[in-house]
C-alpha cells in the first residue's frame, strides 16, 4: 500500500482534524465543572437544609420540653395547694376528733391520715429539689394527694355519724336530766318538808321564856336607878308549861352584854352548837312540864359599869332560848 502521508493535501488535513478535536475537549471539561459546582452547590443546600431542619426540630422538641416542664411545674404547685387546703381542712377537723370516743377508730384515722401526708410532704420535697419534673412523679403525688382527699372525705363521713349519735345521746341525757331535776326537785321538796316538820318539832321541845326582864340592885336588894351604883344584876322570867318539852333538871345559861360590847362576869362556859361559850351566871331548875314564873338568875357586879343599852342571852340544852335588850341609866 502507498504512503499518502507524504502528500502535502493530506497533511493539511490531518492538521484541522488536530485543530478542531481540541476545542471540543475543553468544552466537555468546562460542562463537566459546571455539573461539579451546581452539584456541590444542591448538596451544600441540602446540607444547609438538612442542618436547620434538625436544628428547628431540635429547637421544636427543647421548647416542647420547656413547655411540658412549665405545664408540669404548674401542676405541682396547683398540687401543693391541694394538699395544703386539704391539710387545712383536716386541721379544722382536730377539735371534732374528742367526739370520737373508740380510741381504735380514732388511732386508725390517724395514722392511715398521718402516713399518706408524710408521704406526700416526701414526694413534694423530691419533686422541688428536681430540676426537670417528671410526669409519672407528678401523677404518683396526684394519687397520694388523692388518697388524702379520701380519707379526708371518710374522716368528716365518721365525725358527722358520730356527731349525729352524740346528738342523739345529748337529747336522751337531756331527757334524763329533766327527769333527775324533777326528782331532785321532789327530793328537795320533800326534805325541805322533813326539815320543817323536824324544825317544828325541835321548836316545840325548846323551853319557851316570856317576861324576860333585866335591872338593877343595891345593897339592900332594892330596886337603883343608876346602873354605876348597882352591886347586882339581875334577870327575872319564867318558863311557860309545854308538854314537848322533855321534863327533868334544866341548867339556864345567862350572858349579859355590856353598853360596849364586852361579856360581864366570869361564869364558865358552856357547850354550844359544836363549841363552847362563855357566860355571865347560870342556873339549874327542875322541870315537870309545868310553868315556872319569877325565875331569877343573879350576878354580882364586879366591874365598873355605865348606863346604856344591855344585852341579855338565855341558853338551855344546846337552844338560844331568848335574846333581848335593855336600857339602863
Amino acid at each position: 500500500m502507498a504512503d499518502n502521508s507524504n502528500f502535502p493535501g493530506q497533511q493539511e488535513h490531518r492538521e484541522e482534524e488536530v485543530k478542531v478535536k481540541v476545542p471540543a475537549s475543553a468544552a466537555r471539561r468546562r460542562q463537566m465543572w459546571i455539573i461539579i459546582g451546581v452539584a456541590a452547590v444542591l448538596v451544600a443546600l441540602v446540607a444547609w437544609f438538612a442542618i436547620s431542619s434538625l436544628q428547628a426540630t431540635q429547637a421544636l422538641e427543647e421548647a416542647q420540653a420547656e413547655k411540658e416542664q412549665i405545664l408540669l411545674d404548674m401542676a405541682q404547685k396547683d398540687l401543693e395547694r391541694e394538699y395544703n387546703d386539704l391539710n387545712s381542712e383536716f386541721s379544722q377537723f382536730e377539735n371534732s376528733r374528742q367526739y370520737i370516743q373508740n380510741d381504735s377508730i380514732k388511732r386508725e384515722l390517724n395514722e392511715k391520715y398521718e402516713t399518706a401526708r408524710l408521704q406526700v410532704e416526701k414526694l413534694q420535697q423530691e419533686l422541688t429539689n428536681q430540676k426537670r419534673k417528671s410526669a409519672a412523679e407528678i401523677a404518683k403525688l396526684r394519687n397520694e394527694i388523692s388518697t388524702l382527699r379520701n380519707l379526708l372525705r371518710h374522716y368528716v363521713e365518721e365525725i358527722d355519724r358520730l356527731n349525729k349519735e352524740n346528738e342523739a345521746l345529748r337529747s336522751e341525757n337531756k331527757e334524763i336530766r329533766q327527769q333527775n331535776d324533777r326528782l331532785s326537785s321532789q327530793v328537795a321538796e320533800t326534805s325541805r318538808r322533813n326539815e320543817v316538820l323536824s324544825e317544828r318539832m325541835t321548836l316545840a321541845e325548846k323551853l319557851n321564856v316570856t317576861g324576860l326582864t333585866l335591872a338593877a340592885l343595891n345593897k339592900k336588894g332594892k330596886t337603883e336607878k343608876k346602873v354605876a351604883k348597882a352591886v347586882q344584876l339581875v334577870a327575872t322570867f319564867t318558863i311557860p308549861q309545854n308538854n314537848s318539852t322533855p321534863v327533868g333538871e334544866k341548867t339556864i345559861f345567862m350572858r349579859i352584854i355590856s353598853p360596849s360590847g364586852q361579856l360581864l362576869g366570869n361564869g364558865g362556859s358552856f357547850p354550844f352548837e359544836g363549841g363552847s361559850v362563855a357566860c355571865t351566871a347560870k342556873k339549874t331548875v327542875e322541870y315537870a312540864g309545868e310553868e315556872i314564873g319569877g325565875i331569877k338568875i343573879y350576878w354580882d357586879v364586879n366591874t365598873p359599869l355605865i348606863a346604856g343599852e344591855y344585852t341579855v342571852e338565855l341558853f338551855a340544852d344546846n337552844y338560844r332560848l331568848v335574846s333581848r335588850s335593855f336600857t339602863l341609866k
